[in-house]
């Protein structure tokens, strides 16, 4: 994928990114753009948080319906609704570009933004003794945006492929760890992972060592929070 100067609307030289792979058609763009907004890096928490909730619901016997509701609005709030709020903001206050995120300059905040609520919601479930899975969750989109962030100093990387990192590696993790098969669940999550990837290699200007590069990250983000809660 080749660099390109062009000069915007503000006579300012900008380099953008011209994508190596061919012009896809448009029903296949299509499909690609609605994978990539039903499985934003700012939903992935929910859903892992829904999954640990449904399938080791006998972790949460001791909560009623309406403490688990709260637990859910409680992720949905730190993980999805502020950084998501922020982000629009940011764009309204012509902090960044584009809510997008096209640039390694527009991603500092954002990134910034999501490693404060991801720390605090992660420090919440730790210090209240809450299941370990949900720590585990927390810590590892923590370390995924801390490490997000350094990477995005050299380069820039795909949020999309950290994030289904961090949800293949969670879901593998489990199948490990627990009696019940999780043969479904990874399979389905590494299939949703390709998805996902090979989608914003359509849609987005990634180059693929930066979707292979950001699956790495979310992979080791989780291993190391699931060392950390578990045997630290």
């Amino acid at each position: 994928m080749p660099d390109r100067l062009i000069i915007t609307e503000k006579n300012q030289l900008k380099e953008v990114s011209i994508p190596e792979t061919p012009d896809q058609p448009a029903w296949i763009r299509l499909l690609a753009k609605i994978f990539s907004y039903i499985f934003h890096p700012l939903f992935i928490p929910v859903y892992l948080a829904y999954f640990i909730m449904q399938v080791r619901s006998y972790e949460f016997a001791g909560l009623d319906d309406w403490n688990r509701t709260l637990k859910m609005l409680l992720i949905i709030i730190s993980c999805t609704f502020v950084p998501l709020f922020s982000v629009l903001l940011l764009r309204g206050l012509n902090f960044i570009d584009s809510i997008y995120l096209k640039t390694q300059k527009d991603r500092i905040i954002p990134y910034i933004i999501c490693m404060t609520f991801y720390f605090a919601i992660w420090y919440y479930f730790k210090k209240n003794h809450e299941i370990k899975d949900l720590v585990s969750m927390s810590m590892g989109i923590f370390n995924a945006s801390v490490f997000g962030f350094l990477v995005n100093i050299i380069m820039k990387v795909s949020m999309h492929a950290i994030a289904v990192g961090v949800m293949c590696t969670f879901i593998a993790l489990l199948g490990f760890t627990d009696t019940v098969s999780y043969s479904f669940y990874l399979s389905f999550a590494i299939l949703i992972s390709g998805v996902v990837c090979t989608s914003r290699l359509i849609v987005s200007d990634h180059r693929p060592k930066e979707i292979y590069l950001g699956f790495l990250i979310g992979v080791f983000s989780q291993l190391a929070a699931y060392y950390f809660v578990n045997f630290k």
